[in-house]
């Protein structure tokens, strides 16, 4: 029995609970023991009892034994066998949740996507407590857009299969060099399938290697420069592995990481220069091919800078060569700006996720415990809230090299009032306001509530401003460039949420942002000091909307972010 399978097995719990309507604190009981379970970077076998873990319960704990003791769960299977199988699918329809699923299986027997359809046109949907005509329209609309979209994988999916393979590839001796590339690489919000390119002198023993480690639900190619399979995880994904020698290296990596379109426009630049570029080099006029030590080396020899490959897409990129000294990188983050603790629903103390935050060499941090409404997240009340903030003054009596500053996620609620008076917040350091209820309200009562935070003069970001997660939920649907103006005008922060499930504003709204000059922070929302790793990808998705140095908050001296929070 391995880790991974029991995170799998309590998150299916979870999901096979909620979809039978049960008790929505059983239900998080499942869900956390899972996240417990994944945010611990030990395996099994480093634990000396899982069961005591914080976060893992009875009803948990019975579980986990039951699968070591006997390899399965005899709770999952007796759930899998009363929740109908076409249930599942409809958790792909964005707004429908395990709640709502249930609710549409009990009251209408919907189960499937094609009763569903067929619910909605009859209009039995908008009968039901909770949804109405307009929702009938969108889950409609929802329906044909998953009908006929092109199969994507989300990054957010993507990224635990992209590390499982990373540790696989380095525990292969043959492998000289490996990297991710594709569109994955590059940062795309969602991908059709992997690439990974590998350097070895030994392609057969590199080839027999892979197809006895990884979990292959299908062998689709296995030839001695490359290997094709659908891997059997969760989210079925299909690997491919180009297997070069490493002289070829930097040129293969450079060619599978694309896009075509750069490719392309890198080919023409290569043809006005007399040259000819392929995927293993530069073929020179007299056969021989050149090679290269590395990608720097290779964009040199076309006398172009490196350009990274965040922002290699549609070939605009070669009229913006100029920015590129000035783009963000993630040696220039001093500070992260939105984390959690065990205050609220976080994995770590304080001192934990400061100290965390010490080993990155960051100057200045800020712990955002949620607010009181959100008693799912054990929301701090008033009185917690004013106790956490002592608590933080007096370790900075403690810590020299950095800053703790104190702060909130607070709630926008419903009806558009914040969570906190402001003779607490004025206590703060720095205010977060965010969204986290009624994503269903109009639009306009949507721009009402972040137009009440964003004009308070103690709010000083607004937090993951769509709510949307990558290819699976749309969020609130704000009138972000409104909001964006609305920024502007009353100095404030929006934020770059840098977790893979949110990547949250997205690149066409910070492009936006940096053309109206609002100041971005790249927060990883952090619920465990693994989750600090996020920072690497959500500098590199503000590469994508060509973000300056001078964009982003989080690359601003203590003093510089202070006089703009403070002014």
């Amino acid at each position: 029995m391995d880790k991974k399978t029991i995170i799998k097995t309590l998150e299916k719990i979870a999901l096979y609970m909620e979809l039978q309507g049960e008790n929505p604190f059983k239900v998080s009981a499942f869900r956390k023991a899972a996240q417990v379970l994944e945010l611990d970077a030990r395996s099994l076998t480093e634990m000396d009892n899982i069961l005591t873990l914080k976060g893992i319960g009875a009803a948990t704990g019975a579980v986990i034994e039951d699968l070591i003791n006997h390899g399965e769960s005899s709770l999952l299977i007796e759930l899998q066998n009363k929740v109908p199988s076409g249930l599942l699918p409809l958790l792909k329809l964005p707004g429908l949740g395990g709640k709502k699923i249930a609710k549409l299986y009990k009251e209408l027997q919907i189960d499937s996507i094609e009763s569903l359809k067929e619910a909605c046109e009859a209009k039995k949907v908008q009968t039901l407590a909770g949804f109405a005509a307009k929702t009938e329209e969108k889950i409609l609309l929802e329906i044909e857009a998953l009908q006929t979209k092109p199969e994507r994988t989300a990054v957010w999916q993507l990224e635990p299969i992209v590390e499982m393979i990373e540790r696989k590839l380095k525990t292969i001796t043959k492998i000289a060099k490996f990297s991710v590339a594709g569109s994955y690489r590059r940062i795309k919000e969602a991908s059709k399938d992997i690439d990974f390119i590998i350097a070895t002198s030994s392609p057969k023993e590199v080839r027999d290697e892979l197809l006895n480690e990884l979990p292959i639900l299908k062998t689709i190619a296995a030839g001695d420069t490359k290997v094709s399979v659908t891997l059997d995880v969760e989210n079925e994904v299909d690997v491919d592995f180009r297997l070069v020698e490493l002289h070829q290296y930097a040129s293969a990596l450079n060619h599978f990481t694309g896009s075509k379109d750069h490719n392309i426009k890198m080919r023409q630049i290569a043809k006005e220069q007399g040259k000819k570029i392929s995927e293993y080099g530069v073929e020179l006029e007299d056969g021989n091919m050149q090679h290269f030590h590395s990608e720097e080396d290779f964009y040199a020899y076309f006398d172009l800078p490196f350009i990274p490959p965040t922002v290699r897409e549609d070939g605009s990129e070669f009229t913006k060569l100029d920015q590129l000294p000035f783009l963000v990188e993630l040696d220039d983050i001093k500070g992260d700006f939105h984390m959690h603790t065990t205050w609220s629903d976080g994995a770590h103390s304080i001192e934990e996720m400061v100290e965390a935050c010490r080993q990155k060499g960051y100057s200045h941090v800020v712990i955002t415990d949620h607010s009181d409404y959100l008693k799912v997240a054990n929301g701090l009340s008033k009185e917690r809230l004013l106790h956490q903030i002592e608590i933080i003054r007096s370790l900075n009596e403690k810590y020299k090299d950095i800053e703790i500053l104190a702060g909130t996620e607070m709630d926008i609620l419903p009806d558009g009032s914040l969570d906190f008076e402001d003779e607490v917040l004025q206590q703060l350091d720095f205010v977060i306001a965010s969204i986290h209820s009624s994503f269903s309200q109009p639009q306009e009562k949507i721009m009402e509530r972040l137009f009440h935070a964003i004009k308070n003069p103690n709010v000083d970001m607004i937090a993951h401003p769509t709510g949307r997660i990558i290819e699976q939920r749309n969020g609130y649907n704000p009138d972000v460039p409104t909001l964006i103006e609305w920024a502007k005008e009353y100095g404030k922060i929006l934020e770059l949420n840098a977790n893979p499930y949110r990547l949250d504003l997205q690149t066409e709204y910070l492009k936006l942002a940096k053309e109206k000059g609002v100041p971005i922070a790249i927060n990883t929302d952090a619920h465990h000091i693994n989750q600090l790793k996020y920072m690497d990808i959500g500098v590199r998705y503000a590469q994508k909307a060509w973000l300056h140095k001078e964009n982003v908050v989080n690359t601003w001296t203590l003093e510089k972010f202070m006089h703009y929070i403070t002014k």
